[in-house]
């Protein structure tokens, strides 16, 4: 079965970074579009970053210019890194193959979610 590691989570303040990584097995993450996905404490899952098979990549407006979606096509390894980080980015976050194409990550369903990992957790204090 297909596989999807999340890893890079901890805890950072206000005004730092952190680089997540998803690390797939039985994927060639080149081939599909990828995302990555949070969920804060009792709020639904919502899109972060997506990129596409070509490198074409999309934010939703809440990390864009903070947030860079990336992809290394020789570790199989596709990986979000996050600065200016702020407290209500605290959340559990998943990386995810995708089914269909959509111009942003914010219209992502879970129906449209083909695999997840189980996720890393940023926490991020002010």
């Amino acid at each position: 079965q297909e596989q999807l590691v999340e890893s890079g989570g901890g805890s950072v303040q206000a005004g730092g970074s952190l680089r997540l990584s998803c690390e797939a097995s039985r994927y060639t993450l080149n081939t599909y579009r990828m995302g990555w996905f949070r969920q804060a404490a009792g709020k639904k899952r919502e899109g972060v970053a997506i990129i596409d098979t070509r490198g074409w990549t999309a934010y939703a407006d809440s990390v864009k210019g903070r947030f860079t979606i990336s992809r290394d096509d020789a570790k199989n390894t596709l990986y979000l890194q996050m600065n200016s980080l702020k407290p209500e980015d605290t959340a559990m976050y998943y990386c995810a193959a995708l089914r269909v194409f959509r111009r942003l990550p914010e219209f992502y369903t879970e129906d449209d979610l083909e695999n997840t990992g189980q996720g890393t957790q940023v926490t991020v204090s002010s």
